[in-house]
C-alpha cells in the first residue's frame, strides 16, 4: 500500500487571494513572467490548479492583481517639502521596486482593469500636480514624461541585464570585439573610458536623466505660479 503525500507546510496554509497573488509575484520575479501559468502556480502552492479559481477569476484576474501588489510597494511621501521632492521620491522609489520585479512594466501599461493601489498611485500623482499650480494639461503631461521615463529606464535596464551566470565585464569585452577603434572612436572611448572604467552606475543614470525632466517642468510651472 502506498505511503500517502505529506503536505507541506505551504499546502496546509490556508489558500486566499493574497496568498495566490503574492505567489505569482514570486513566481514572475524568480523566472519570468511568460512561466507563469495556473498550473505552475498551482504547484507552487500545493494544489490543484483549480483550486486557485476559488479565489481569483482567471489568469486575467491574477494579473491585475499582481500589477496592484506591485504598485503599492511604491513610496507616495505624504509628507514631501513640495512636489518636486514628492515626485522625485516617488519615481525613485518605484525604480527601484521595477529593479526588483522587472516584468511589471510591460504588464502594467497591457492591463485595462485597475485594483485600488493603482487607482491610489494614480490619484496621488495627479492631485500632488494639481495643489503644486500645474494646470489640468501640463499635469496630464508631466505625468506622462515621468512614468514613461521611469518605465523606460526600467525597460532598458531589463534588457541590458547580463544575466545572474554572466559576468558584465564579459558582455563588454564582447561587445568590443564588433567595434573597431578606427571606425567607431566615439563609441569605443565611451565603452573602454567610461563604462569599463568609471563602472555603471544604474542610480546615477536614473537620477540624471530624472533631475533633467523635474527641472524642465519647474520652468514650466513658474510663469504659471508667478
Amino acid at each position: 500500500m502506498p505511503t500517502p503525500a505529506i503536505p507541506s507546510p505551504e499546502s496546509r496554509t490556508p489558500l486566499s487571494r493574497e496568498r495566490v497573488l503574492r505567489a505569482a509575484v514570486a513566481l514572475a520575479d524568480e523566472e519570468s513572467i511568460d512561466a507563469l501559468t495556473m498550473r505552475e502556480l498551482g504547484l507552487r502552492l500545493g494544489v490543484e490548479a483549480m483550486s486557485l479559481y476559488n479565489h481569483v477569476v482567471n489568469k486575467g484576474d491574477i494579473l491585475d492583481g499582481m500589477v496592484d501588489l506591485v504598485v503599492s510597494e511604491i513610496d507616495l511621501p505624504p509628507d514631501a517639502a513640495g512636489w518636486r521632492e514628492a515626485m522625485r521620491r516617488r519615481a525613485i522609489s518605484a525604480q527601484a521596486v521595477f529593479s526588483r520585479h522587472p516584468w511589471a512594466t510591460a504588464l502594467i501599461d497591457s492591463r485595462e482593469s485597475s485594483g485600488p493601489a493603482r487607482l491610489h498611485y494614480f490619484d496621488w500623482v495627479l492631485g500632488t500636480l494639481r495643489r503644486a499650480g500645474f494646470t489640468l494639461d501640463m499635469t496630464a503631461h508631466a505625468f506622462s514624461v515621468l512614468d514613461s521615463y521611469i518605465y523606460g529606464f526600467g525597460r532598458q535596464q531589463l534588457n541590458m541585464s547580463a544575466g545572474p551566470d554572466v559576468k558584465p565585464e564579459e558582455i563588454v569585452e564582447a561587445f568590443l570585439q564588433g567595434i573597431p577603434a578606427d571606425e567607431y572612436p566615439h563609441l569605443r572611448e565611451m565603452v573602454v573610458e567610461y563604462a569599463m572604467n568609471a563602472g555603471h552606475d544604474e542610480s546615477a543614470d536614473f537620477e540624471f536623466g530624472l533631475d533633467l525632466i523635474l527641472d524642465g517642468l519647474q520652468r514650466l510651472l513658474d510663469p504659471v505660479t508667478s
